[in-house]
């Protein structure tokens, strides 16, 4: 969700690169279509490397280019520019896609099958699902003689004040992640009450990016942080002193998925076939990095399954996420 990155933040460019390797290549496709493919993506590296896999493997080389953006941003050219947007395809947070279709009615119904576990609408077919996590630096932790965390209301406690970063949902849907499960144990009262203190526990390390707070826990900046569990999973695998803990709140997700533009005669026909090349070949490679089955026939017995997964009782919906950067702004207070 690669909710993280600044509001106007996009792949850096040796990402961008990586991504378009071999883009001289003539690769076979099922279409003929001279023009490439222009995809844009909130997704983390970990998602855009396993599209690009399922593509390049498939006779896609070469006939498409992506572009990356921040959730925020990505998210607000969806709903201000419609079927203007340059983009043939799109991966996104689902909410956005839903919000962006019921204001602009801007993507094509798949015409493929999808047999997701849960209902999405026609036009979207769900790629990952993302939870939130808290992240610890074990050294720090060590170092300073900081009790463990168990849930999300422990930091609000003073003892981790200047030891703990968070990030903003203002400019990072990860932080939704936090809101949710504040919101849903305590109430939007109690959560405001207890996201007041961990913003004055974090100070200045309310991140703007979603992967803010992991690289400052990695940095030995601070101890503690909150952000995308596979990000620690792997960090921890990686031999890193990096550990997480799964908030006995819940452990929230957000999924997204792809969409197609409809462009009316200017629909680039390989889009299509992009969008189904995604959900047909590169499950096996994301669910390494995101757990979390989101199609039949997918296995949730995996080494990082999340203790408490949960689910939001209200829709997400881009309103709803709205209402939450209020009671976030709110807290800021």
């Amino acid at each position: 969700m690669k909710m993280r990155k600044s509001l106007a933040c996009c792949l850096t460019v040796a990402a961008a690169v990586s991504l378009l390797a071999g883009c001289s290549s003539a690769g076979g496709s099922a279409s003929g279509s001279d023009e490439q493919v222009v995809i844009y993506s909130n997704a983390d590296d970990e998602a855009l490397t396993a599209i690009k896999n399922a593509l390049d493997s498939n006779g896609y080389e070469g006939k498409y280019i992506v572009q990356g953006f921040g959730t925020s941003e990505l998210g607000g050219k969806l709903l201000a520019e419609g079927k203007n947007l340059e983009a043939d395809l799109v991966t996104m947070s689902t909410f956005y896609l839903q919000s962006a279709q019921d204001a602009n009615s801007m993507f094509l119904p798949l015409d493929f099958e999808v047999k997701t576990l849960e209902e999405f609408p026609d036009y979207c077919a769900p790629i990952t699902s993302q939870e939130g996590a808290i992240l610890l630096n074990t050294e720090l932790m060590e170092q300073e003689g900081l009790p463990r965390p168990a849930s999300i209301k422990d930091l609000a406690s003073p003892v981790y004040e200047g030891q703990l970063a968070v990030t903003d949902i203002q400019s990072s849907s990860t932080a939704w992640l936090l809101i949710q499960a504040l919101a849903d144990a305590y109430g939007e009262d109690g959560a405001e009450k207890i996201l007041a203190d961990i913003y004055k526990n974090a100070g200045d390390h309310i991140e703007t990016s979603g992967s803010g707070p992991l690289k400052l826990c990695r940095a030995g900046e601070v101890a503690i942080g909150f952000g995308l569990r596979h990000q620690a999973v792997a960090d921890k695998a990686d031999g890193l002193p990096i550990d997480f803990v799964d908030p006995t709140e819940g452990n929230f997700s957000l999924t997204e998925s792809v969409a197609v533009l409809d462009k009316g005669g200017k629909t680039n026909p390989l889009a299509m076939d992009m969008a189904q090349c995604i959900i047909e070949n590169s499950r096996k490679e994301l669910q390494q990095t995101y757990p979390n089955p989101l199609y039949k026939g997918e296995s949730s017995d995996s080494a990082n399954k999340s203790a408490y997964p949960k689910t939001f009782p209200e829709p997400l919906t881009f309103e709803l996420f709205q209402k939450h950067q209020q009671l976030s702004e709110d807290a800021k207070q």
